[in-house]
């Protein structure tokens, strides 16, 4: 029995509003065929608690909703609630006696031991709370029901149900506001319409319907009559409430701004208008992506409360299994926040579904979110950086995201920061999910002042539901580890000085050249899931390493790989011009010892430790072109006592030239080059000039060097 029937209305919902008008005989359209697809909604007496707990704020928001503000404006809200102190003292005790009373039964399962064996129940207890309460804890649910690694399964079944089996409200209300918006009748501009909504959520429902002017099948989306006005009572509440939690608990994230975004992305999400621009604008960025589906919006039929787009049949992501969708899912979540700024922060299962032809399709275009470039840029930054454990640099990186004030100790953050990442990142990049970068982040951000900006929550919801439904079917799934080899092939290609300025202070530390970084880049560049490579069933096999080589020259020998192109070009001339030195130290060497009663000088006298440096690079460079394991043939750099450099010097000369003369190592490179695009093989023809340019420039400068120096 549920110990939470009682509601904080008894009263029906809607109670006091006149009766709607007799629908008029030119209402009743032909219900489609399509429409069984996909089916009406049966309302339980469980999802009728939507209206009847919280029907009061539905009826007095559809009589007040004119004097809010269309935008999100706490100002202009904030005045209408002080004119209704009654009103919100009513929803204040309903809010606080719901959780109260729930908080109080958790608390009492635990004192008689039944914590376990009352589970379930209470998960539906909270989800029935949850629907009670309306709009704006719907949608907060909504956020957190696709996360199978952080709530509870029995929670997780419950909360899922809110993200599209919400209590419809009246056909006949819902015709009204139709025909209002419009301003013209059904009939007028829809040859057929569902006599009942296909789907409900929180903020409205949907008919399937048939327009008379091109006799397309479209989706009819209306708004709750009064959600608007219900949503601002509760914002209005909550952020007083996030206020109080701060200063109590001396946060250093300023809650009540990481409320007012989501409010303003939720008042966004209510015009219907806006959400049919960003609709257009998302179709246009990303309906040309393989295997992406965005439905067509009729914007000049769409009204503030009223929108018509392409109706799209298929299944939600989260009940196909389909892990091929997921990495498309990935690839184009990655290109809205990375490569344009432009991203949907709502991609709950709700809003993914597979199309009958196997597409991804996205839905439901109110919350979108941008990125600023410094902020992407950031971003990409603090991932290479955290997968490098360059954890100095990821706590400048942090202030630049404005998730560390500038004030802040960096020395102390890095070695903490060290402390919390480093046991993830050692487990690799493939397993870092976002469960191990917050494992004992709480307390580093309690100390060194962490603060969430405002804009953050919605950039990290929008990849950690992506991992979560991902989750649901495989449990060995990481984003991050999916999205890393994106982001090496994004910062290796990308023209962004920003960028290119962190490339070139990943790779070179201290003026050395970091090899094993620009392999580590190149290694995983090539497991990016391109759009090319995005294929159902691809033939080819990707992890060939004839595959591998192609990806190398045709991305080092575009103009997005030529930053790349110019890194490999002049770390091989400085390995030439060392071999170059090191043959000549040779051969004058063993001239010098045919002579009677001559020293016998090493042969690599000559070399300093830069050529050494070099000539080891030009070994593992070749090794990385020939696709040879370099963890087998590489030698590490010699120490600093004479005879171990002189060993180590000549152990770096052997592989070299070992490289140098094994030339069936480099048959698969030669036989790629005829499978490559022309405008390929003509830079691919234009490189010996410029390695011999290069070799000559710094042969000149080290004998003008030598003589002068």
């Amino acid at each position: 029995m549920l110990l939470l029937q009682p509601c904080a209305v008894p009263a029906p919902a809607l109670r006091g509003r006149p009766p709607p008008p007799r629908p008029r005989p030119r209402r009743r359209l032909v219900r489609p065929p399509l429409a069984a697809a996909s089916g009406s909604i049966a309302v339980s007496s469980d999802e009728d608690a939507f209206t009847r707990c919280s029907g009061y704020l539905f009826e007095e928001g559809a009589a007040t909703e004119s004097e809010l503000p269309t935008a999100y404006d706490l100002p202009g809200i904030a005045a209408m609630y002080r004119r209704r102190p009654l009103l919100v003292l009513r929803r204040s005790l309903q809010i606080g006696t719901s959780f109260g009373r729930w908080f109080a039964l958790r608390y009492l399962d635990r004192v008689n031991d039944r914590a376990d064996d009352m589970f379930e129940l209470r998960a539906a207890q909270l989800r029935r709370i949850l629907l009670e309460l309306g709009p704006a804890f719907v949608k907060i649910a909504q956020a957190v029901s696709s996360r199978p690694d952080v709530i509870p399964p029995a929670y997780l079944d419950e909360l899922s149900l809110l993200q599209d089996r919400i209590a419809p409200f009246s056909t006949e209300v819902a015709f009204n506001i139709i025909e209002k918006e419009l301003g013209l009748p059904l009939d007028m501009v829809f040859s057929e319409i569902s006599p009942e909504p296909v789907a409900a959520a929180s903020l409205g429902q949907v008919y399937q319907a048939k327009l008379r002017s091109n006799g397309k099948v479209v989706a009819v989306k209306v708004q709750r009559p009064g959600v608007q006005a219900a949503i601002s009572l509760d914002i209005y509440i909550l952020r007083f409430l996030a206020s109080l939690a701060r200063k109590a608990a001396k946060l250093n994230t300023d809650l009540p701004a990481v409320l007012d975004e989501w409010a303003s992305s939720l008042f966004r999400e209510m015009d219907y208008r806006e959400e049919a621009r960003n609709g257009l604008k998302f179709r246009e960025l990303f309906g040309k992506f393989r295997d992406v589906s965005v439905p067509e919006m009729y914007l000049e039929q769409t009204r503030r409360r009223v929108l018509i787009m392409e109706w799209i049949e298929g299944e939600k992501l989260s009940e196909v299994r389909d892990q091929y969708l997921v990495e498309v899912g990935v690839y184009c979540s990655l290109s809205q926040l990375l490569e344009y700024g432009f991203y949907h922060a709502d991609p709950h299962p709700g809003n993914l579904l597979r199309t009958v032809d196997g597409k991804l399709a996205y839905l439901d275009f109110g919350m979108m979110g941008e990125f600023q470039q410094e902020l992407r840029d950031g971003f990409i930054e603090a991932c290479l950086h955290l997968v490098n454990r360059d954890f100095d640099a990821l706590a400048k990186d942090f202030v630049t995201l404005g998730l560390l004030p500038p004030t802040a100790q960096k020395g102390e953050v890095t070695k903490a920061l060290t402390g919390v990442f480093e046991n993830a990142v050692n487990r690799g990049v493939e397993n870092i999910s976002f469960g191990d970068l917050s494992g004992n982040l709480g307390r580093t951000m309690y100390k060194f002042k962490f603060q969430i900006p405002s804009y953050f929550s919605l950039v990290i919801r929008s990849l950690a539901v992506l991992e979560g439904i991902a989750i649901s079917f495989n449990p060995n799934y990481k984003v991050l580890g999916s999205s890393y080899p994106w982001i090496a092939r994004k910062v290796l290609t990308d023209s962004s000085p920003k960028l290119r300025s962190t490339l070139q202070a990943l790779l070179y530390k201290d003026g050395t050249f970091q090899i094993d970084r620009l392999e580590s880049l190149l290694t995983e560049s090539l497991r990016a899931r391109t759009e090319q490579s995005l294929v159902r069933n691809q033939q080819e096999d990707v992890n060939s390493t004839r595959y591998a080589i192609k990806q190398v020259l045709s991305f080092t020998l575009t103009d997005q790989g030529a930053f790349v192109k110019d890194l490999l070009l002049q770390e091989i001339a400085k390995g030439i011009d060392a071999l170059g030195v090191a043959t000549l130290s040779s051969a004058t060497s063993a001239a010098a010892s045919r002579l009677p009663f001559a020293d016998r000088p090493s042969p690599l006298t000559s070399l300093d430790d830069e050529d050494v440096t070099n000539l080891r690079n030009l070994n593992r460079l070749l090794l990385l072109l020939s696709k040879v394991s370099q963890k087998e043939n590489s030698s590490p750099i010699p120490g600093n006592n004479d005879a171990k450099e002189n060993g180590g010097k000549t152990d770096e000369l052997s592989l070299a030239l070992y490289e140098m003369t094994s030339l069936p190592e480099f048959l698969p490179v030669l036989s790629i080059i005829p499978e490559l695009p022309p405008e390929s093989q003509q830079q691919l023809l234009l490189l010996p000039t410029d390695l011999a340019n290069r070799i000559l420039s710094r042969a000149v400068a080290r004998t003008i060097r030598r003589m002068f120096i």
